[in-house]
């Protein structure tokens, strides 16, 4: 117990500041997971600054047993790996990041964003100006003239399911309780945002005792309405054609299993998502594939037959529909989601609700219907050949060195059990189209906000989740040269807590697949490949070999996918973090296979002939768009 608390037998309250009360109150969080108590709160990333050291650090280093803080590099890449944390753990466990007030606040935005576009929790305790404004303007403070209230923490807002300044001590018996519950619902999950001014983190306050006992949450599973389960199954009950769309809620729900019988009892093809990789294994008959822009001919194919598309657990996003284009503009789209505005998106017939007890539900009311058996053959004779465009996209002899090579020679060398993670730039695509699932829920492709950077933080989160089970595998990180020159500090961070990364460094000399999009809309090679850079009069390459090893990682460089097999060996035999360099041709060796039309913005007057052309040539699809809502 701190020593300046003290209870008080009379009214059965404990005087706490601020800070202390939230670190108790969160150390005595517990959810139930298969039975097993475990904290909610597995630990937190900190960088402490004037704004939360003096007071927050105090109450923090008192629980550092129950509460481990890992010491970030920067805070933007501390919120990835707490985004990757908590997807390990299937937004069952979530980390807590705290940063000063000023801009270590406002590093963490980003990391907010990318939370909430995935629907992960994480619990952001941010410093904040003086309630009382006696020392105003203090140091690294936004002053808005027509509104004093109005700063730096406010940007928040819009990129949180849960927000609120603590004015008062006695706020966070309410706060707390209230962000908790956002972070653990199904439908409404994603970031918490407390602002903690500074002077507030340490003012005392008489807490009732009861706040600090020990409570146990389990994840909500809303079961669908009848009626809407009728509905649904009315209109599966009639499909020729139909097709499962598996998303990353199939996860969250724990109810792989479940789509899984449901699929196998009908015989319906299923396709994932990008989030939804991982649903089922490469090898199950009625897995046809992923769909949309960065998806699979065989996927593709069968969405634009499909008559009925069941889409369970996904947000729908365009790369998933092809900007809308993948699907029969008659087909019907049943939709089971515990989110209601997911549910009801492009006129879809909703069944709002838990992903398990939805499939469940579903099963009951269109007991006896069967696929017929053509259809389910030609998803399969599509998926055949597409296993075979695959192995020849990732074989590698005398052509260029390519991210699909790189990805086989892991797939083929990697324990079933190694979790994948990739993000930004063309390696999202690559790893979605040519990664075979060896065991099912190890594929983390971060594509809800697809941001750089995410990779080597989001690695670094991962492998702590993945050290605290009892598989303990390696994370194995894909990352192209421009999102480890964006962020890479992590790579120390994993170093220094032991916590080993096998990273990828995947250098195609840019942002070549922001250079491959440019080309493809008629433009000429500008500001993204290093050598297209009018600013750069003499181009040189990093040497990302040497960057790893300065940090303390163990790290090579290798000329070809043979030589990146027996790296990749002497990696997994390591003891500690090891970097692998490779480069990578920016035109050669893509993914050509399995796209999709997907929307962009291209000019409608222009001087420029290919410009023009590539303009004419992309609205030549827009004719199969579906309108909805």
């Amino acid at each position: 117990m701190n020593q300046t608390t003290h209870i008080s037998a009379a009214d059965d309250t404990i005087c706490l500041t601020t800070a202390q009360a939230i670190v108790r109150w969160m150390a005595n969080q517990y959810i139930e997971i298969n039975g097993e108590e475990q904290r909610v709160f597995g630990g937190g990333f900190g960088i402490f600054g004037h704004g939360n050291v003096s007071c927050l650090g105090e109450a923090l280093h008192d629980h550092r047993e129950e509460l481990p803080l890992y010491r970030g590099q920067n805070e933007q890449s501390m919120g990835f790996a707490a985004a990757a944390y908590t997807k390990y753990h299937l937004r069952q466990r979530i980390m807590f990041c705290t940063a000063s007030a000023g801009p270590g606040t406002s590093n963490l935005v980003t990391s907010a964003a990318l939370a909430h576009a995935n629907r992960l929790p994480m619990f952001l305790l941010c410093g904040d100006a003086f309630m009382t404004r006696l020392p105003d303007p203090v140091l690294q403070q936004i002053e808005n003239f027509n509104d004093p209230t109005f700063g730096v923490n406010d940007a928040f807002k819009p990129v949180t399911r849960y927000w609120d300044r603590i004015c008062h001590p006695a706020q966070i018996i309410q706060s707390l309780p209230n962000a908790l519950a956002t972070m653990l619902d199904p439908a409404d999950c994603g970031p918490a945002f407390l602002g903690l001014p500074q002077d507030v983190q340490g003012w005392t306050y008489d807490y009732p005792a009861a706040m600090f006992d020990r409570k146990v949450h389990r994840i909500r599973c809303q079961a669908p309405d009848a009626a809407e389960v009728a509905d649904a199954a009315e209109i599966l009950a009639t499909a020729e054609r139909p097709m499962i769309i598996a998303g990353g809620g199939v996860q969250y729900s724990g109810a792989v299993e479940e789509l899984t019988k449901f699929a196998e009892d009908r015989g319906i093809p299923v396709v994932e998502t990008i989030a939804g990789r991982a649903n089922l294994l490469n090898d199950h008959p009625l897995n046809t594939g992923p769909l949309g822009v960065t998806g699979s001919n065989s996927a593709n194919a069968v969405a634009e037959k499909a008559d009925v598309i069941l889409a369970v657990g996904t947000r729908l996003q365009d790369f998933t529909t092809g900007s809308w284009t993948a699907f029969d503009k008659a087909a019907k789209i049943v939709t089971v989601n515990v989110g209601r505005h997911d549910a009801a998106k492009h006129l879809s017939t909703p069944v709002v609700g838990d992903a398990k007890l939805g499939l469940n539900a579903l099963a009951t009311a269109t007991k006896g219907y069967k696929t017929p058996g053509s259809w389910t053959e030609f998803a399969q004779s599509e998926r055949k050949s597409w296993d075979a465009y695959v192995a020849e996209n990732v074989s590698h002899g005398n052509r260029p060195n390519s991210y699909a090579q790189a990805i086989g020679v892991v797939n083929e060398l990697c324990d079933p059990a190694d979790r994948v993670v990739a993000a930004a730039g063309g390696l999202p695509a690559e790893v979605t189209a040519n990664w075979r699932t060896l065991k099912g829920g190890t594929v983390d492709v971060e594509f809800g906000f697809s941001c750089m950077g995410y990779e080597i933080a989001g690695g670094w989160g991962a492998r702590i989740a993945q050290a605290e089970g009892e598989q303990d595998q390696d994370t194995i990180v894909f990352t192209g040269d421009g999102s480890y020159m964006l962020m890479n500090s992590d790579i120390y961070s994993s170093v220094l807590s032991q916590k080993k990364m096998i990273v990828l460094v995947l250098d195609n000399g840019g942002f070549a697949v922001i250079n491959k999009l440019q080309n493809n809309t008629g433009n000429e090679s500008f500001n993204n490949l290093i050598a297209d850079c009018p600013t750069i009069p003499q181009p040189f390459a990093v040497d990302f070999e040497a960057h790893a090893r300065s940090m303390g990682a163990i790290a090579e460089t290798v000329a070809n996918p043979a030589e990146l097999g027996e790296a990749f060996k002497r990696a997994k035999a390591a003891d500690k973090t090891y970097v692998i360099c490779m480069q990578v041709d920016p035109y050669e060796g893509w993914t050509t296979e399995g796209h999709t039309w997907w929307e962009v913005g291209t000019p409608h007057i222009t001087e420029n002939d290919k410009v023009r052309a590539a303009h004419v040539d992309w609205e030549s699809s827009r004719s199969k768009q579906r309108k909805g809502v």
